[in-house]
């Protein structure tokens, strides 16, 4: 059987095919949807805002606290993907407080769950079977004085009880699905996903169309590498005056230890091993105060490495191993399992953030610390500076705009004032000084040398290396990675992992990762590079399994295992796989990851 390589738009209605979505088969030409009533039903709002994270409901908050403080009627909705707020939400993580407390400077009055104050930092370069301990200086972007560790999901679901308490409407398990036009270009607001779609396309007795949200400004504020984003950057050219981004992936557990090895407020990074020098990555392990014994570790890895036998995924069962993490590990249980892309271009590939109808706030532009590994404080100052420029233009009397939808370029303006400018400015070399010959070594002791010493302040800006999906190399060329098995003490495999995610999706309906061309992954990326996918991938979606006849391979993707975390979009060599919304709901159910 062979996989068809029709035109888009021309997919075949039977047979064996990957992609059923109708954002590639278009429905107006489907028979099976004649007479299907495609009506939506509109609403209309001040502010839309896309993603329940810490930058969108920085944003919305801060728009309400406006609102209150002058008096002024102002209507936000902010719609969520997750089923809750914070059960897509996934970072290490380490906070520091700055714009929580411009934002709610009562915020320990108000019950923050910021339980941990970092007490103790940690640095190390492991080898294989030791340690080096680096000191840490302070000064350096690793420094946690001062920061607190906190489980980022339930951090978020506070910050959206306290804009609900405000007044904002929040509807999470509705997915934004579609950006929204004004006939003049500018943006109108979005569409959520239509629901009742099965797998192979057609409508379902229960379908439903999405609804429409309109808005004179929609803040866009996805998280990494976002949908919606993705077709904004082209829509508007945004993209034109900076480098491609380039991203890194995190994968994290939280484990339940022996509470003698308990240390809360302990911080800990590594460096260095089980990943080569050219292969930009580290690990943390933080100690949590939260009434039990628990820690929450994990390894990130760049994304523009090149060898496609490498997984992420097994590189961070292996780090477990390491005498110097498996001795707080030992005799512990694995209580939870995610993974999540990260921005890492910093300031080279900060996008054009304002357009006419709409802005990009938080991780979707990037507004992550890289050395620092720290974006919430940036993102949620990056919302409140939108909501900032927006308020006056929103509630004027007179809404004086040349386009339907309202274009705030203050908001660029004041970002370039602002502290996040100034500090992603002054690590803008970090991350890509580490493209040298040594590597890891080379850029730590630039990092020692320029950052220390100068602060950022050198008169030079450094290159990253261009597109990830660009970096890797043909398969003949590389040396396939022996992976250990896992042992279920301290290492783990794949598909029990995911289960710890929570992770759900209806499943008769079309698959949410589409591909462009559904012959391309056998003929390209299985051919050249080995089906790096199903190495990428930290959750097992695509898997390359013989046909039917016994002769050559398909892929098969397992749409329902997917946690969302976007890296297969962003590494895929053929960029054929383009990720969008599942039905609301969908996704992992994480709980305080």
């Amino acid at each position: 059987i062979t996989l068809h390589t029709l035109p888009q738009g021309q997919r075949p209605t039977m047979g064996r095919y990957i992609t059923s979505h109708y954002t590639l088969c278009p429905r107006d030409k489907d028979p099976r949807w004649e007479g299907v009533e495609m009506e939506r039903f509109a609403d209309e709002a001040d502010v839309v805002i896309v993603g329940g994270g810490p930058a969108g409901l920085s944003a919305a908050i801060r728009l309400k606290q406006l609102a209150n403080e002058q008096e002024k009627e102002l209507r936000v909705c902010l719609v969520e993907k997750a089923s809750q707020i914070g059960a897509h939400t996934l970072s290490g993580a380490c906070l520091e407080p700055s714009a929580l407390n411009e934002l709610f400077p009562d915020w320990k009055e108000r019950g923050a769950p910021l339980n941990t104050p970092v007490t103790e930092d940690v640095f190390s370069l492991l080898t294989k079977k030791y340690r080096i301990p680096i000191p840490m200086l302070p000064g350096l972007p690793m420094n946690n004085h001062g920061n607190y560790i906190v489980r980022l999901g339930h951090f978020v679901r506070w910050l959206g009880e306290q804009a609900e308490a405000l007044g904002v409407e929040i509807y999470p398990g509705y997915a934004a699905a579609e950006v929204l036009f004004h006939e003049d270009g500018s943006v109108k607001g979005i569409a959520t996903n239509d629901v009742g779609i099965a797998k192979d396309g057609s409508p379902k007795d229960v379908f439903e169309r999405g609804m429409e949200l309109h808005a004179k400004v929609t803040l866009f504020g996805e998280g990494c590498h976002g949908h919606l984003a993705k077709q904004l950057y082209r829509q508007f050219n945004l993209r034109e005056n900076c480098e491609p981004q380039t991203y890194a992936i995190g994968l994290k557990e939280v484990w339940l230890i022996d509470e003698k090895k308990w240390r809360p407020g302990r911080v800990e990074h590594s460096v260095g091993w089980p990943l080569n020098r050219n292969t930009y990555g580290g690990s943390f392990l933080y100690h949590l105060n939260e009434g039990e014994p628990l820690v929450a570790l994990g390894v990130v890895v760049g994304l523009d490495y090149t060898n496609p036998y490498l997984s992420p995924f097994r590189e961070f069962q292996r780090w477990k191993h390491h005498p110097f993490i498996a001795k707080t590990l030992e005799g512990g249980n694995r209580i939870a399992y995610g993974a999540r892309a990260l921005n890492e271009g910093g300031y080279q590939c900060l996008p054009k953030v304002t357009f006419p109808g709409g802005m990009l706030i938080g991780c979707s532009p990037g507004f992550m610390n890289v050395p620092k590994i720290k974006g919430t404080h940036t993102a949620m100052k990056s919302g409140m500076l939108a909501a900032e420029a927006i308020f006056p233009k929103v509630t004027a009397k007179d809404l004086a705009s040349e386009t339907a939808g309202l274009h705030v370029p203050e908001y660029e303006d004041n970002l370039k004032k602002s502290w996040i400018w100034k500090e992603l400015y002054s690590v803008r070399n970090i991350r890509p000084s580490f493209h040298n010959y040594f590597g890891l070594y080379g850029g730590m002791v630039y990092t020692g040398v320029f950052y220390w010493i100068l602060r950022g302040k050198e008169p030079w800006t450094l290159k990253h290396a261009g597109l990830d999906s660009a970096q890797l190399k043909p398969a003949k060329e590389c040396t396939a990675i022996e992976y250990p098995k896992p042992d279920g003490k301290l290492s783990f495999d794949l598909l029990s992992s995911v289960a710890l995610s929570g992770t759900n999706h209806e499943g008769d309906q079309p698959p949410h990762l589409t591909l462009k061309d559904d012959s391309v992954p056998v003929a390209n990326n299985l051919a050249i590079y080995d089906g790096p996918e199903q190495r990428f991938c930290p959750a097992g979606v695509y898997e390359y399994v013989p046909l039917e006849t016994g002769e050559g391979m398909r892929l098969q993707i397992n749409a329902q295992n997917c946690v969302h975390c976007k890296t297969c979009d962003i590494k895929d060599p053929s960029q054929n796989i383009n990720w969008v919304v599942p039905e609301g709901s969908g996704g992992p159910a994480y709980n305080g990851m």
